[in-house]
């Protein structure tokens, strides 16, 4: 477990800026490994887990946050693509605030983030501040919950209002 430390630490800070992930399985543990750290601006940046104090920006009416590739009750085999997708709220990278914008987040075998509650980074939260709309999961065999996220500019999550929820099975 030592030595996974530093590795983890590393990908909690990295993923929280944005760089894509992949989930690989070692021992049935749901890790991620670092392929890009660039993708946005990190001045005036929170990373914290503590809710700012702004309010997060009015979700558009109509608006909505699915997985494009996936279903509720899927069985797949791993690695997998998930597409992300979005209707009625434009997908830009993390570091700006801005109505009608953001950006997504996988999080694994978790649930939805309260209103302005800050998306965590870490193993099983990972983000794609680079305003990426899909990324290739390793995930361990066995099932699984995948919530996508959709979150402002400093990773504070817009609830259920712009979340999708499914549960998949790995071969």
């Amino acid at each position: 477990m030592k030595k996974l430390f530093f590795p983890l630490i590393a990908v909690a800070l990295l993923t929280s800026c944005g760089g894509s992930t992949e989930t690989k399985s070692e021992n049935t543990e749901v890790e991620s490994m670092v392929d890009d750290h660039e993708g946005h601006d990190h001045e005036g940046h929170d990373h914290g887990d503590e809710m700012t104090g702004d309010p997060v920006p009015a979700v558009p009416e109509g608006s909505r946050i699915f997985f494009a590739n996936l279903e509720e009750g899927a069985t797949i085999t791993s690695p997998v693509y998930v597409e992300f997708g979005a209707e009625g709220i434009e997908v830009e990278p993390a570091g700006v605030v801005k109505e009608g914008y953001g950006h997504h987040h996988i999080l694994i075998n978790e649930d939805i983030i309260p209103v302005g509650g800050i998306v965590p980074a870490n193993e099983t939260n990972i983000h794609y501040g680079g305003g990426q709309t899909g990324d290739t999961l390793d995930l361990p065999i066995g099932t699984h919950t995948l919530v996508l996220q959709f979150a402002d500019g400093l990773h504070r999550s817009y609830g259920e209002l712009l979340a999708a929820k499914i549960s998949v099975t790995v071969e």
